[in-house]
C-alpha cells in the first residue's frame, strides 16, 4: 500500500474553480475514477474523480475553497481498497463479526447520543440558517449536510460529524449561528454497530441470515434500495441531494428542490436541472398551463365548447399575452387592497374649461389628465412610502428620488402603459402635450420600449367610459395605482343645506406590504383636498 497525493486535474480551461462537495471522507474505500469532490466554474459543474482504487488518507479542502489544476486536495492509500461494497474481503469481515459474540449485543449497546455542534465558520459569526437539510427521524451518514447557512458572502453547508439518526431539531429557518452553538441531538452509531434501522436484521439469529460467502448482501440492500430510486423527483419537503451553489442558484429562481429530478451521480441535482426546470415552468406559463410548485392554483380545464354552438378560434396578439401574463403575475404576487374615496372637482373643471381658448392656440387640449398627474405627483412627494419598491430578496426598501408616472393607454391593440418623466417639474401645458403625444403613440403602435419603462406609480382612468369604482391590479414593482372613474354630480351637504358637486371617484389599489391601511386613506384624503382646490399645487 501507497500513499499518493490526490491533485487537481486538468480543469478543461478554467483557472480557479471552486469546491461546492465534498464527496467522500477519511477512510472511506474508492475505485479509480470514484468521484472524490465536486467543483464549480461559471459554466458546469465537475467532479473530480479518485486517482486510484484504494482507502482516502485525507482530504485537506473544505467547500468553498478554490482549487486550480495541480493544487493537492487529499491523499489516498492506493491499493488498500477496491472501491466495491461487495469486495470478498469485506464479505469475510461480514462473515467473521456474525461469528463473533458481538452480534448478541442488543442494538443500544452500538449507540450514544451526541449533540451536535457549529463547526468554525471561517470568520463569519451570526449566520442565518437558511435551511433545515433533516428532519427529526432522519438516519443520516457522517457528513450529510444538516443544515444550510449564508453569510454576505458564501452559502455553507453544516455536515453531520456522525452516522445515526435525529432525535432533535434545537435550531429553525432564520436563527442566526455562531461557533459553538447546539444545532441537533443525535443518536450515534458506534463503530461496529448497527443503524438504528438496521437493528431489526441484525437481532436474528446468525444462522438465519446465510450460510455462503454472500451473507453480507441482504443485510446491505436496505441501505442500497434508496439508490434505486434517487433518480426519481422527489415528493414535495423531501430531502434532496445539491450542494450549495445549486441551492442559492435555486433561491434566486425561486425554484423547489423537492420538485427538481436529479441528473447528476446518485441523482444528485446540478445546476443545468435547476435551470432546465424554470426554463420549463416558464414555457407552461405561456402556453396556459399551470405551475407546479408556484402558486398552487390549478389550471382550468376547458370543455370542448363546440358542443354547445359555433365556436371560432383567435390566436391572442403578443401585447394581449403579455399583459394577461403580468396581470396573473401581480395579482398573485401582491397582497391587494383598495381605498375608495370622492373628489369634489367642481371648481377644477371650471377653471380647465375656462383654458379651452388658449388650448386652441396652443394646439393643445386640457384635460383632467394633467391635473390628476400634478396631483399625484405632490401627494407621492408628500407621503414617499408610496415612491417605493420591495426588494424581497435582499428585504430591503427601494426610495426613489424621482417621480415618473404611467399613464394607461386603451388602443385596439390592448392596454399600453407610457411613462412621463419628473411629472413634478413641469407644468400643465407641458404635462398635457406630452401625455397626448405618448398617447397617440400607443394607439399608432409607435411606443418605444423606453417610454414604457421607469413608473414609480400609476393612473389609469375610465372615467371616458363609466362606472362608479373598480379595483385597479398594481403594476408591480409599484406599489401603488389610483384608478378613476366617471365624474358624477351629487348632493354634498355644505353645513347649511344640500349643494350640487361634481364627485370624482378615486380608488387607490395598493401592495400592502409596503403601504399600511392609515397612509393609503392619507393618500386619498390629500389627493381629494388637491383637486378640490388645485391653489394647493401651488404652496
Amino acid at each position: 500500500m501507497s500513499e499518493q497525493d490526490i491533485k487537481v486535474p486538468d480543469l478543461g480551461g478554467a483557472d480557479e474553480v471552486e469546491v461546492i462537495e465534498i464527496l467522500v471522507s477519511a477512510g472511506d474505500s474508492v475505485a479509480e475514477e470514484d468521484p472524490i469532490l465536486t467543483v464549480e466554474s461559471d459554466k458546469a459543474s465537475v467532479e473530480l474523480p479518485a486517482p486510484a482504487a484504494g482507502t482516502i488518507g485525507a482530504i485537506s479542502v473544505k467547500v468553498g475553497d478554490k482549487v486550480r489544476e495541480g493544487d493537492v486536495v487529499g491523499t489516498i492509500n492506493a491499493g488498500g481498497g477496491g472501491g466495491s461494497a461487495e469486495a470478498p474481503a469485506e464479505a469475510d469481515k461480514s462473515e467473521a463479526a456474525e461469528e463473533a459474540p458481538a452480534t448478541e449485543v442488543p442494538a443500544s449497546g452500538g449507540s450514544r447520543t451526541e449533540t451536535v455542534k457549529v463547526p468554525g465558520l471561517d470568520g463569519f459569526d451570526n449566520v442565518p440558517v437558511i435551511e433545515l437539510n433533516v428532519r427529526e427521524g432522519d438516519t443520516v451518514a457522517a457528513d450529510d449536510p444538516l443544515v444550510t447557512v449564508e453569510s454576505d458572502k458564501a452559502t455553507m453547508e453544516i455536515p453531520s460529524p456522525f452516522a445515526g439518526t435525529i432525535d432533535k431539531l434545537l435550531v429553525k429557518e432564520g436563527d442566526a449561528l455562531s461557533e459553538g452553538d447546539s444545532l441537533v441531538e443525535m443518536t450515534v452509531t458506534e463503530a461496529g454497530g448497527s443503524a438504528p434501522e438496521e437493528q431489526a436484521p441484525a437481532s436474528q439469529p446468525a444462522a438465519a441470515k446465510a450460510d455462503t460467502g454472500t451473507a453480507a448482501k441482504p443485510d446491505r440492500q436496505p441501505a442500497e434500495a434508496p439508490a434505486q430510486t434517487s433518480q426519481e423527483v422527489p415528493s414535495p419537503g423531501a430531502k434532496v441531494h445539491a450542494g450549495p451553489a445549486v441551492r442559492k442558484v435555486a433561491r434566486e429562481l425561486g425554484a423547489d428542490l423537492t420538485l427538481i429530478k436529479g441528473s447528476g451521480p446518485k441523482g444528485r441535482i446540478v445546476k443545468e436541472d435547476v435551470e432546465s426546470y424554470i426554463k420549463q415552468q416558464l414555457q407552461k406559463v405561456q402556453s396556459g398551463g399551470a405551475v407546479s410548485g408556484g402558486a398552487g392554483i390549478p389550471s382550468v380545464k376547458l370543455p370542448d365548447f363546440s358542443q354547445f354552438g359555433e365556436i371560432e378560434r383567435e390566436a391572442m396578439s403578443r401585447l394581449h399575452l403579455a399583459t394577461a401574463n403580468n396581470m396573473q403575475r401581480n395579482w398573485l404576487n401582491v397582497p391587494h387592497v383598495t381605498q375608495f374615496d370622492d373628489a369634489d372637482i367642481t371648481d377644477l373643471e371650471s377653471y380647465r374649461k375656462g383654458l379651452k381658448a388658449e388650448g386652441e392656440k396652443r394646439g393643445v387640449k386640457m384635460t383632467p389628465l394633467p391635473f390628476l398627474l400634478k396631483a399625484c405627483a405632490r401627494a407621492l412627494a408628500d407621503l414617499p412610502q408610496f415612491n417605493v419598491s420591495l426588494d424581497m430578496e435582499r428585504k430591503e426598501l427601494v426610495h426613489k428620488r424621482y417621480i415618473h408616472i404611467g399613464i394607461a393607454v386603451d388602443t385596439p391593440a390592448g392596454l399600453m402603459v407610457p411613462v412621463i418623466r419628473d411629472v413634478d417639474k413641469k407644468g400643465l401645458w407641458e404635462l398635457a402635450q406630452e401625455a397626448a403625444e405618448l398617447a397617440a403613440k400607443a394607439r399608432d403602435k409607435k411606443l418605444k420600449p423606453a417610454e414604457m419603462q421607469g413608473a414609480c406609480f400609476t393612473i389609469t382612468s375610465l372615467g371616458g367610459i363609466g362606472g362608479t369604482a373598480f379595483t385597479p391590479i398594481v403594476n408591480a414593482p409599484e406599489v401603488a395605482i389610483l384608478g378613476i372613474s366617471k365624474a358624477a354630480m351629487k348632493p354634498v351637504w355644505d353645513g347649511g343645506a344640500f349643494q350640487p358637486r361634481l364627485m370624482l371617484p378615486l380608488s387607490l389599489s395598493y401592495d400592502h406590504r409596503a403601504v399600511n391601511g392609515a397612509d393609503a386613506a392619507r393618500f386619498t384624503t390629500r389627493l381629494s383636498q388637491l383637486l378640490g382646490d388645485i391653489r394647493h399645487l401651488l404652496l
